[in-house]
């Protein structure tokens, strides 16, 4: 009797700009592309790192050249719109540059030994990293990380979100690793899970939510493995006394709309002192106006996002713009704008990740830096003011991973922050990540008699 073998598990690719499927999926086994990257690991950690750091480059003059094509797609699948999109494909292209220049550079260290021996500390590859990268900018961040990963000799299985698998499954054909260091792994959790679980997994990414963080945090530390994790976030930005209320409202509105506040780093809380709260409310109101944005991802999101404004008014907010889901297809949350209220509402405490502005207005900047830092969370905020004493207490103070002196987004290259609190742990970016990435031995080598 011949058994027929099971069809494989599928996933349907949505446009949230439309709602309709765009693609199928294949979900697929973690196990064998664990197996498949561990079996590629030796090969790939002896091959040079000049030559590692060339098949890098290589493949990012291949994606170069195909931008316009990963900008349509990342759209499609992450609703992005179209100029954000191209902007995270440069960046992500960037990056990859950037590693390819950095790895060969990772040095280790000369120690002062005795005359007659050599000490050293080398970095080496830790072996199997495995990759989970969200949705909200996926070819920029699986850009960097896979870059940094395979530059630093490692082994990658590469697991973009099942929300957008398509722009990741084109970054993977066109970077061409050869010999199976890269692993692409399609599908939700039901490979996540196993993925971060495996035994043969030396190191977990993941960028995404507290909750997914800490399953993978206690799976991990189970078998004393390692992982870096950048988690979900409430950023505050705080509004000072002394500052143009109109520039400080376009501060706020690119930092609470960019995406459709669905950047790791988004505004989700400001604290704005009284004294510039009128025309700073309404210089955002009109700026809620002006922006057009995209759609949020998924219609469980919407939910999300509207059920923390709905919360928000029932709880004594007062909606000066926004707040109505909207007619048609598609995953549509227009900008909000959202005043006053109870401080324990979640749109204050929990995550939102949509484009609501809650604006809270106080009484002094003692008050507004105590409300920023009144958080479970610790990824970034950002404070405008001309008064340096604030801004060096804001830097102090603030159990922040990065903090942000008059402008909501910016900073030179090559910084790395570590979050704070439940917002993650490790560094997931910069020169330090190469750090992450490798493990640290110490070499003493004497004379035999």
């Amino acid at each position: 009797m011949t058994t027929l073998a099971s069809p494989p598990e599928t996933l349907d690719v949505l446009d949230p700009s439309t709602g309709e499927p765009i693609a199928t999926v294949e979900i697929g086994d973690a196990d064998a592309a664990v197996r498949a990257a561990r079996a590629a690991a030796p090969a790939w950690a002896r091959t040079a790192a000049a030559e590692r750091a060339e098949r890098l480059k290589a493949g990012a003059r291949r994606l170069r050249e195909h931008v316009d094509q990963l900008a349509e797609l990342q759209s499609r699948e992450g609703g992005k719109p179209l100029a954000d999109s191209r902007g995270g494909i440069e960046a992500g292209i960037g990056a990859i540059e950037q590693y390819a220049e950095l790895g060969p550079l990772h040095r280790g260290k000369a120690l002062q030994g005795g005359w007659n021996a050599t000490d050293v500390m080398v970095h080496e590859p830790r072996g199997v990293v495995a990759l989970l990268v969200p949705w909200n900018d996926p070819v920029a961040i699986a850009c960097g990380q896979i870059a940094a990963a395979l530059v630093a000799g490692n082994a990658v299985v590469f697991k973009p979100s099942e929300k957008t698998p398509l722009s990741g499954a084109r970054i993977v054909e066109l970077l061409d690793i050869p010999g199976g260091a890269l692993q692409l792994l399609q599908g939700d959790a039901r490979v996540g899970r196993p993925l971060a679980a495996h035994p043969d997994v030396d190191l977990v990414m993941h960028t995404g939510s507290v909750q997914t963080g800490r399953e993978i945090a206690d799976v991990v530390a189970g078998r004393m493995g390692k992982a870096l994790l950048e988690l979900g976030g409430k950023d505050a930005l705080i509004v000072d006394a002394d500052v143009d209320p109109a520039w400080a409202a376009e501060q706020a509105a690119l930092g609470a709309y960019a995406n459709a506040g669905q950047i790791c780093t988004s505004v989700e809380r400001i604290y704005v002192h009284e004294a510039v709260a009128e025309p700073f409310v309404e210089a955002l109101a009109r700026a809620a106006d002006g922006w057009t944005i995209g759609p949020l991802i998924d219609a469980r999101q919407r939910e999300v996002v509207h059920a923390h404004v709905t919360d928000a008014v029932e709880r004594g907010a007062r909606l000066v713009r926004g707040g109505a889901v909207p007619d048609g297809p598609g995953f549509f949350y227009p900008p909000t704008v959202l005043v006053g209220g109870d401080r324990d509402a979640p749109v204050l405490r929990e995550e939102t990740f949509g484009p609501v502005a809650a604006v809270q207005v106080v009484t002094s900047f003692d008050e507004a830096l105590a409300l920023a830092d009144d958080t479970e969370y610790g990824l970034a905020a950002t404070v405008l003011t001309k008064n340096p004493e604030h801004a060096q207490r804001a830097v102090r103070e603030l159990a922040v991973g990065t903090v942000k002196i008059n402008a909501v987004f910016g900073g030179a290259p090559g910084g790395a922050a570590e979050p704070a609190r439940l917002s993650g742990s490790g560094f997931g970016y910069g020169p330090e990540l190469l750090d992450e990435l490798t493990r640290t031995k110490v070499v003493h080598m004497g004379i035999a008699p």
